[in-house]
């Protein structure tokens, strides 16, 4: 069963924006239809109650025309939601790596096999040789990957990144007034940065601190995603809390 959300609680939310934004006049509509599309994978839908991505969508301002950057995009669960959003007029970089393709399996093919999502390029790029384009993006999604930059796994492909240099190739790449979204699991507030290693979660205090040091400045968040009973003991991969972990929703603007 899909779960949408209702038109007038979209057009609110949209309504809300600051002036920051590079759109505020969106139908809120369109996410819904997005979600809705009928190319999407069974699969894919089962995920849509535990992430909500017309809601989320909706509170990171994606709208139709803009070139966005999902940055570890995992299977492609967003970059083809991004597709549908941005309509033929946009664009979409869907970025992974070989760590990232060997984790999601088939998933990253079956979204982007034969050409079906046209406006869609794919960038491979290793963790510390990722080279973007000045001012090209109008936003950058990166979803339950930002503690990613915590993680260290030489021995699975995945070295020690530079985080410093990352996030200010992301600052270099997006355009003034343009917008990064963060979806990320919540670890104890107060835990170092080495629980993005071992239980592949991150204190959204640290999330802040090192985008405001980049030069982001944080614009909104969101409770859309809290589950006020998950364990931050535990890693996002056991079986009873994967897809339903307490996830913090962040909205970051780069400065005009």
């Amino acid at each position: 069963m899909k779960t949408l959300i209702p038109y007038a609680v979209l057009t609110l939310m949209l309504a809300a924006c600051s002036p920051d934004s590079p759109q505020t006049d969106v139908d809120g509509a369109i996410y819904a239809d997005a979600v809705a599309n009928p190319a999407r994978s069974d699969s894919d839908r089962e995920r849509d109650a535990g992430r909500k991505p017309s809601e989320v969508l909706a509170f990171m301002r994606i709208a139709p025309g803009m070139t966005i950057l999902d940055m570890f995009s995992g299977g492609g669960y967003y970059s083809e939601l991004l597709s549908y959003v941005v309509g033929e007029n946009g664009s979409v970089v869907s970025h992974s790596n070989e760590a990232y393709l060997s984790f999601v399996g088939d998933d990253f093919k079956a979204h982007h096999a034969d050409g079906r999502l046209p406006n869609v390029e794919v960038l491979m790029a290793e963790n510390n040789e990722l080279e973007l384009e000045a001012d090209r993006f109008d936003a950058i999604l990166l979803i339950l990957a930002f503690h990613d930059i915590y993680h260290v796994a030489p021995q699975q492909g995945w070295p020690r990144i530079d985080g410093e240099k990352m996030l200010a190739e992301l600052f270099k790449s997006l355009k003034p007034g343009g917008i990064v979204g963060i979806v990320d699991h919540f670890a104890e507030a107060g835990a170092p940065r080495e629980t993005g290693n071992t239980v592949h979660r991150i204190d959204p205090g640290i999330v802040i601190a090192d985008m405001q040091a980049a030069g982001f400045r944080l614009d909104a968040k969101s409770d859309l995603l809290r589950n006020m009973n998950d364990d931050y003991s535990k890693i996002v991969f056991d079986p009873e809390l994967r897809g339903r972990t307490d996830r913090f929703v962040l909205r970051f603007v780069k400065p005009e």
